[in-house]
């Protein structure tokens, strides 16, 4: 009896989009299966975080498509993305600043609240219900990142580092099939950036969730990715292991050898 093939998570082929004639990704092939925690490294510029917005819908392919759980996902907005499944941070936080660190967890629930307007106005036991257990899971979320002690604090009060990790935090809380974190360690001192490090094992070990990031930092991506992506000027110039990178000639040619470490 033949094993069953795996499907991968997330499938792109010949994934590319243009800008006026300037193709910002081209003939983008990646596989990320059950799982995986894979990097995304490359020059500034080099069309990652166009990557990024590709496969969440904030910008439409030009060409090739892309799959989740083999899913086609071609011509998804944004939010139709985030409810298949994919979840992301961004290089700038964006979170709700004003809103309590709490607060800025619950609204990922919403999508799953049943609530109607009525319910909602009035304040029925139905609407309570829901938002006692959209707190619950909050706070669960909050604690395993030691966050949970600054619930009712704003968010624009936390440290920057912390800042960060509400963001990954506030991602979980979408029930994500796949996370991408784009830059997390950027502004970080050393500290924060062991800290985001442990943080990334944790969600891996206890989620089981694949991770894909966009990182200069290569001590990070070293550490913790299994496999790695190049890309250089909007094409994949490589993928293989992180020793298999580290020591890929056009690699260091392109980037490495650029100061990126």
């Amino acid at each position: 009896m033949s094993e069953s093939k795996v499907i991968p998570v997330l499938e792109t082929k010949g994934l590319g989009i243009s800008f006026g004639g300037l193709k910002a990704n081209n003939d983008v092939n990646m596989v990320i299966n059950p799982g995986e925690l894979v990097g995304l490294i490359g020059p500034n510029g080099a069309g990652k975080t166009t990557f990024f917005n590709l496969i969440t819908g904030v910008y439409q392919p030009t060409e090739g498509t892309y799959y989740l759980n083999g899913e086609k996902m071609n011509g998804k907005v944004t939010h139709q993305v985030v409810a298949a499944g994919i979840a992301r941070t961004f290089q700038n936080i964006r979170l709700f600043k004003k809103m309590t660190v709490l607060e800025n967890v619950k609204v990922a629930f919403n999508k799953d609240m049943k609530a109607n307007l009525f319910q909602s106005i009035l304040r029925t036991p139905a609407f309570w219900k829901e938002e006692l257990e959209a707190e619950r899971k909050a706070l669960e979320l909050l604690s395993l990142f030691d966050l949970d002690k600054f619930a009712d604090q704003a968010a624009e009060n936390l440290p920057y580092g912390q800042q960060r990790r509400l963001e990954i935090v506030r991602a979980l809380a979408t029930d994500m099939k796949l996370l991408l974190l784009d830059e997390p360690a950027a502004g970080m001192n050393p500290t924060e950036t062991e800290s985001l490090l442990e943080s990334i094992r944790m969600i891996r070990e206890k989620f089981n969730i694949p991770i894909l990031l966009i990182e200069h930092d290569m001590n990070l991506v070293m550490n913790v990715c299994e496999r790695i992506y190049v890309l250089n000027f909007g094409e994949i110039l490589a993928e293989g292991t992180p020793d298999e990178i580290s020591h890929n000639p056009e690699v260091i040619e392109a980037y490495l050898g650029k100061g990126a470490v």
